[in-house]
């Protein structure tokens, strides 16, 4: 306390409070405050010399903001900030790739190859890009969302995998005496599918849990009651909107933005998703 804080205070005046400045990313979801407007960071452009943010709601509608105040991320008041500027190349060292891997500057993504990596669902195909992207571009590698593995046989049988038409697929829930193991085990005893095929798995029951619960603020991920929906009680769990498809759209978009490098991901993801980068790629 200063001299000058001696005397009278008047103790019904608030206390001034600083607040957090947050640089704006691609995927944070944000609230308009003076109108209301929920929605997630598509992109951040100069207008008349001012940064503004397009915030897109779950109904796929757009509205632009001016950067600043007036602003509420998951539920508290922010000041936010213009990207953060990135750091000189020349003077960080070798850049890393988000998987880890040492980024190639100037090389091409090469034209698509026939082999392909193919995953559950849109969420996990999201996942695999944000991390592994760059690697895959440069070995032309595509993944693909199956929509579920129920028919994985007769996908497999269509896709007519060989020597150069490998064909890698991460399965969810991948355990022993699973439903999906039981699949895994019916394709890979199919004609072909031997040195052609690699099916591998996490334990978790959604891909979403291969986010490691720090990285979202969490201990661990909440437990969710048989015969609830997991994705359902998941955001309701975090108390976040959960009612229809677009709400579990804007909560994975949420999830997905924590995600910066393979750092925030399970091993047991990581491990399986490079076995079969490996696998489509060795010659």
């Amino acid at each position: 306390m200063t001299y000058q804080d001696w005397g009278p205070q008047d103790i019904t005046v608030p206390a001034k409070r600083e607040l957090p400045c947050v640089p704006v990313e691609r995927g944070m979801v944000l609230e308009d405050v003076q109108s209301g407007w929920v929605g997630a960071v598509t992109r951040v452009e100069k207008s008349g010399g001012m940064h503004v943010v397009a915030l897109e709601d779950r109904r796929g509608k757009s509205r632009s903001f001016r950067l600043g105040f007036g602003f509420l991320l998951e539920g508290q008041p922010i000041r936010l900030l213009p990207p953060a500027p990135r750091k000189d190349a020349a003077s960080a060292g070798p850049q890393r790739t988000a998987s880890g891997s040492v980024r190639v500057e100037g090389q091409r993504a090469q034209v698509a190859k026939a082999s392909r990596i193919w995953v559950e669902g849109k969420h996990d195909a999201e996942l695999v890009e944000k991390v592994w992207g760059d690697d895959l571009r440069i070995e032309g590698i595509v993944v693909e969302p199956l929509h579920g593995i129920d028919d994985l046989a007769g996908a497999v049988a269509a896709f007519q995998p060989g020597p150069n038409r490998r064909l890698g697929v991460l399965v969810d829930h991948l355990v022993a005496g699973s439903k999906e193991s039981r699949i895994a085990q019916s394709v890979m005893s199919s004609p072909g599918a031997a040195g052609n095929v690699l099916i591998v798995g996490h334990p978790y029951v959604d891909v979403w849990q291969a986010i490691r619960p720090g990285v979202l603020g969490i201990e661990q991920w909440p437990a969710i009651p048989r015969g609830m929906d997991w994705k359902t009680g998941i955001l309701a769990a975090f108390g976040w909107p959960h009612s229809t498809k677009e709400d579990i759209g804007l909560g994975w978009q949420k999830l997905l933005g924590a995600v910066r490098t393979y750092a925030d991901l399970e091993p047991s993801l990581l491990g399986r998703v490079e076995e079969v980068i490996d696998f489509l790629t060795a010659p």
